[in-house]
């Protein structure tokens, strides 16, 4: 597979819903009431349009999404945005498109005036990869909360700052 074919769209479209699910799926990651959540965001995108605090980026390689970003402005701040989902189909992991689509997901909020953006993720080992990838992005850790998914399962915050 070449990442030449690789290409980015913003705009939602109907079915991609489903594509996220399978997505988000794919990655054995997510606690099964998440999968959901992710679904939800894109059915409200599709159905509020540009009046949805949420923005997308998907990457596709031959038409086909592979991966995909969800962030948007955190209401009451200036400059500050959430990364909601980050979320690289299994099939296409390691590559580097994950790499890629947060730089382009940061060149995207610069540009809405962004003054930072934050990522947040578990605690616990099967997310260490996630953790080291965000640090490897130039994130830095700046809160984690004990047991907030669930005991033994914190929450851990990391901003990148621009």
């Amino acid at each position: 597979m070449s990442l030449e074919n690789l290409t980015f769209r913003h705009q939602v479209q109907p079915g991609d819903d489903e594509l996220v699910r399978e997505m988000v799926v794919s990655t054995n990651f997510f606690y099964d009431f998440e999968v959901p959540v992710a679904v939800e965001l894109v059915q409200e995108k599709l159905e509020h349009g540009e009046n949805s605090d949420y923005l997308f980026l998907f990457a596709e390689i031959n038409g086909k999404p592979v991966a995909y970003t969800c962030y948007g402005p955190i209401a009451g701040t200036e400059g500050s945005f959430d990364l909601f989902w980050i979320i690289t189909h299994n099939d296409y992991r390691g590559k580097g498109i994950g790499r890629i689509i947060l730089e382009k997901t940061h060149s995207l909020v610069k540009e809405l005036g962004a003054r930072l953006i934050i990522a947040e993720t578990s605690t616990i080992e099967k997310y260490t990869p996630t953790r080291h990838f965000y640090i490897q992005m130039g994130y830095t850790l700046e809160a984690k909360i004990d047991d907030f998914y669930k005991k033994g399962d914190g929450k851990v915050m990391f901003v990148k700052r621009f």
